[in-house]
């Protein structure tokens, strides 16, 4: 049995309408051309903006090309999923706003369905790591979640909806 959940289909969907399909496909400037997000750099914090329907992320200029592809993705998780001024926001959920931001992140810099592509010995953190163009950090976390997610899938039997035990 295949499962995915919604942030992982919403990714699939999305990559495979603007033609990324691959891990070496994986590059902020393309898909935020194909998105019609501008993209632009400061010295201060990644954050992303809204005025007038028209989408901005501001990058951190002094990060890495890894940490600017991590913050990239969570300021395009607020871009395609909330909305508001978060400086306006209840604490709790501007907190929420970031978790969700966060969970997109992982999913987007390194997508389950290319992980899935992958032949099982290829998943090693550092390969994850290179082939997507993340941190270490980064890479072994989304390796757990992903792995996580698998180990949960075989313990589910979908017959009677329960867990094996």
């Amino acid at each position: 049995m295949k499962y995915s959940t919604h942030t992982e289909d919403f990714i699939k969907e999305l990559y495979v309408r603007i033609g990324t399909l691959t891990p070496k496909s994986l590059k902020f400037q393309t898909i935020s051309k194909r998105l019609g997000i501008h993209v632009f750099y400061w010295p201060d914090t990644s954050q992303s903006l809204f005025s007038k329907n028209i989408s901005f992320i501001i990058l951190n200029e002094k990060l890495t090309k890894q940490q600017q592809w991590q913050d990239f993705c969570h300021e395009l998780g607020h871009v395609l999923l909330h909305t508001g001024n978060q400086q306006r926001m209840y604490p709790l959920f501007r907190e929420y706003q970031e978790y969700k931001a966060n969970n997109f992140m992982y999913h987007a810099c390194v997508p389950s369905f290319m992980l899935d592509e992958l032949d099982p010995s290829d998943l090693t953190v550092e390969n994850v790591q290179r082939l997507f163009n993340v941190e270490y950090d980064f890479a072994f976390k989304r390796l757990e979640q992903y792995r996580s997610k698998k180990l949960h899938m075989l313990n589910w039997n979908s017959e009677t909806d329960n867990f094996i035990l």
